[in-house]
């Protein structure tokens, strides 16, 4: 395979960048002056795509205060199973009750499979030896899906907060990740997520929060939006 100058994608995506996504935001005033300026975009658009030819699996961190984190993870999971991919979902801390995506995915069958092993929040479990003996039965399971080529996307859900309260050592994730297989796509969520787990990423999200109901205007959690 010809190896990829990494000038030439540099020099395409400073391009891209300098003619911008258009609308008004473009400075010219009469519409053909507009189309030049689009189609020179689709053009280094194009170029930029046959530059980019590599495909890995990916290793995933959504991460921050702001909601979004488990949604977006189940984002993915929707796509992968609709390409007829196999998903694994393994959520740490949670699992005291059955949320509406569980419910919802559940008529993708065998294809996936979805672990809430968790009890709860450590508020409502009180219980740190206990959670702590999830966690660690969690990760176990996680590592069957983390070690086969049966599943595309493994979503471990709330394993940074595990990894946060002390229940998971955060170096047995990072060897954990290292055995996937080179197609396997892997997402950690939760708030908290440490640096060197970060570093190991390929792609990292993170969630700011803005405004939330709950704190502000006093709005409990409600069916389709938090569960």
């Amino acid at each position: 395979m010809k190896q990829k100058d990494p000038f030439k994608i540099n020099e395409l995506d400073k391009n891209a960048s300098e003619l911008g996504i258009g609308g008004y935001l473009a400075q010219e005033v009469d519409e053909s002056s507009y189309r030049k300026r689009m189609n020179r975009r689709k053009e280094v658009q194009l170029k930029r795509l046959e530059e980019r030819t590599k495909e890995k699996g990916l290793i995933i961190v959504f991460l921050g205060n702001g909601k979004g984190k488990t949604t977006a993870a189940l984002g993915m999971a929707l796509r992968t199973l609709g390409h007829g991919e196999a998903v694994a979902i393994i959520q740490f801390i949670k699992g005291g009750w059955e949320p509406g995506e569980a419910k919802a995915l559940k008529i993708y069958g065998k294809n996936l499979s979805w672990h809430a092993l968790g009890e709860g929040f450590t508020w409502e479990t009180q219980n740190r030896v206990r959670d702590k003996e999830l966690v660690l039965n969690a990760w176990e399971q996680s590592l069957i899906y983390l070690q086969s080529e049966t599943h595309k996307l493994v979503i471990l859900d709330e394993i940074n907060v595990a990894i946060k309260l002390g229940y998971l050592p955060l170096e047995d994730v990072i060897d954990g990740l290292a055995k996937k297989p080179p197609m396997t796509h892997v997402v950690l969520t939760g708030r908290g997520a440490p640096q060197k787990l970060l570093d190991h990423a390929d792609l990292v999200t993170e969630m700011k929060l803005v405004r939330h109901p709950f704190k502000e205007q006093g709005v409990k959690a409600q069916k389709g939006i938090e569960f």
